[in-house]
C-alpha cells in the first residue's frame, strides 16, 4: 500500500522543535511508520496485528 495520500503524524507525547520522532499513518487493517527527519527514506508497514504487538511491546518497554 502506498501511504502518499495518507496523513503521517506525530505523537502527541513529542516535543516541540524535536525532530527525534517517528510519525505514524493509518489505514484500513495496516499502519505505518517513519523517522520523521528522514520521511523521504520510507515507512515500514504493518498489518492490524503487528501494529498491536508493536505498541504494546513499546508499552510495556520491552523495546
Amino acid at each position: 500500500m502506498k501511504f502518499s495520500s495518507f496523513e503521517f503524524r506525530k505523537s502527541s507525547y513529542s516535543q516541540v522543535g524535536n525532530n527525534d520522532c517517528v510519525e505514524v499513518a493509518d489505514a484500513p487493517g495496516v499502519s505505518a511508520m517513519r523517522d520523521s527527519q528522514h520521511p523521504h527514506l520510507g515507512y515500514l508497514e504493518f498489518v492490524s496485528g503487528e501494529w498491536v504487538a508493536l505498541v504494546a511491546s513499546v508499552r510495556r518497554g520491552e523495546i
